[in-house]
């Protein structure tokens, strides 16, 4: 290790140092009223602060920056109950000539022989309610995340795993507390025992800012979708069309869209029902499997979820008439919702202007396509708002409506979704491309064909006609890779992806925030 790694790296002996770094954190962040998560040049400048206004040495910068990282998000941390919080620590704490526990798949299983301080802190937190693991990275630690088995983490571990570890917690908008060792090494390391009964200790209940759980949500949306439920809020009535309309709306997909609606019904919602939110959800995906149904039909598509198609199955004359019973049957259920007149209308308008805008950008696509053009890429980006953005629109917009959110936080919204469905289109295009199958066509990633017509010369786009024309796929390959249209294509959904981001760090409600945070960053 070089001194400047060692410089960078450390931290304080002192704990009276630690302490009094911590409270100039607190006095820094609090100053600039900044919500998490909070990206690593923020954190930087806001570490400078600190070293500055605190006259410490420079050495401590990384170690003020994980101090100004743990402010951001104390707040919320502190919000979360314990049985809500996953506290971690490294196994190189433990005591290596003396230590008699076991080790699994998970970690350290503590055998509470008292010869190091793990023993102490885990009784101490276990007493509380915590989820506890003794185990070396994040990574078990963030599936735990991802699983909604906790909505906070409480992680001890050295320096060079917490400047690791920042880009996966940041994008992925976990509210955590970190608490560095004293030192780098992998055994027989010491922590600042005192900092940690601190830290787990500290509870503050409040309403804004408990993180909503992604993964509960998601688990509590899809147990709405069964037989029982449909065929209750379906009504039952025994039809064929009513039969295939339930089967379709059982089967296939990740409920993206009625955990956005969810989601945003919760966060701006203080009292949610769960009658209402069961009714918002299925409403959703009413509207969704239509479109599906139809756009499956447009496209001559033979397999949704690796299942045969309806059209397939039961003929294009029933595939349509299911589609429209779905679209009937979203609007007759939105029209029962307990809801007051004035925001039932605004429902309505919502749902209904969705369904147009999908409309035109589904229209524009297959005139595209029938006649074999490929259109300019901020033409297509258009058509990727109307069709993806709408359906996101009307997803988070009506949870937000039902949830009175106000109409400034609304319109944020409205354009998130925008850029969240051209970046979610651009994201499958590149997907689509990268994929090795046998059965991919020229039409599945549309926007790579679009920078490179606008970007080759007149020789180059006849040659990329001829190969197109006849099927020549890997022809065409080599033409993308060599106009370097995949970094192209890359750079485009990053630039989307931070507009959608912006936006979001314009929203007052920090839970859908948050929310939206976490879950632009499974996706993207």
């Amino acid at each position: 290790m070089t001194k400047k790694d060692t410089e960078i790296l450390a931290v304080p002996d002192q704990a009276g140092i630690r302490l009094k770094m911590t409270r100039t954190a607190r006095l820094v962040v609090k100053s600039k009223n900044i919500r998490p998560p909070v990206s690593f040049l923020q954190i930087m400048e806001l570490a400078q602060q600190v070293i500055l206004q605190g006259n410490y040495d420079r050495q401590f910068l990384e170690f003020a920056m994980v101090l100004c990282g743990n402010e951001t998000w104390r707040q919320v941390v502190a919000s979360t109950p314990y049985n809500r919080r996953l506290l971690l620590l490294p196994q190189c704490l433990k005591d290596e000539k003396n230590c008699q526990a076991a080790i699994d798949q998970l970690g350290l299983i503590c055998a509470g022989c008292q010869s190091c301080s793990i023993d102490e802190i885990l009784v101490q937190a276990e007493s509380l309610g915590y989820n506890t693991l003794v185990a070396e990275g994040t990574t078990v630690a963030m599936q735990l995340v991802q699983e909604g088995s906790v909505d906070a983490i409480i992680g001890v571990t050295c320096m060079s795993v917490l400047r690791k570890s920042f880009p996966t917690v940041y994008q992925a908008a976990v509210p955590v507390i970190g608490i560095p060792l004293l030192f780098e090494g992998c055994a027989n390391t010491d922590v600042d025992r005192h900092w940690i009964m601190r830290e787990i200790n500290q509870y503050e209940p409040s309403q804004e800012y408990p993180p909503l759980s992604l993964s509960v949500i998601r688990n509590e949306v899809r147990s709405w979708f069964n037989d029982h439920t449909l065929n209750t809020i379906f009504s039952g009535n025994g039809s064929q069309t009513n039969r295939m309309a339930i089967s379709i709306m059982l089967h296939g997909g990740g409920r993206m869209r009625p955990i956005l609606t969810i989601i945003a019904y919760k966060a701006y919602e203080p009292d949610p029902s769960e009658k209402l939110a069961e009714n918002l959800a299925v409403i959703v995906e009413c509207f969704h499997k239509a479109s599906l149904i139809h756009d499956d039909i447009e496209d001559q598509d033979d397999y949704r979820y690796e299942r045969e198609t309806l059209h397939l199955t039961h003929g294009m004359a029933s595939a349509i008439n299911t589609g429209d019973y779905l679209i009937g049957k979203g609007y007759q259920l939105l029209s029962g919702l307990a809801m007051s007149t004035e925001s039932l209308q605004q429902c309505f308008r919502l749902i209904s202007e969705g369904h147009v805008a999908l409309s035109i950008g589904q229209g524009d696509d297959i005139l595209s396509s029938s006649h074999n053009e490929i259109p300019k890429t901020e033409t297509l980006l258009q058509t990727y708002r109307l069709k993806t953005g709408s359906a996101i629109k009307v997803a988070l917009l009506l949870g937000a409506v039902a949830g009175g959110a106000p109409a400034e936080e609304i319109a944020i919204l409205e354009h998130f979704s925008d850029e969240m469905g051209i970046a979610y289109q651009i994201r499958d295009d590149i997907h689509e491309f990268r994929e090795e199958r046998d059965d991919r066509k020229f039409s599945d990633y549309p926007v790579m064909l679009s920078l490179l017509v606008e970007k080759v010369d007149q020789d180059t786009k006849r040659q990329f006609v001829s190969f197109i024309s006849n099927n020549q796929w890997l022809d065409v390959h080599s033409l993308l890779e060599n106009a370097q249209i995949p970094d192209a294509a890359d750079k485009l959904l990053q630039t989307h992806v931070a507009n959608a981001y912006r936006l979001l760090d314009q929203l007052n409600n920090f839970r859908m925030r948050l929310s939206l945070y976490s879950l632009m960053g499974k996706i993207f």
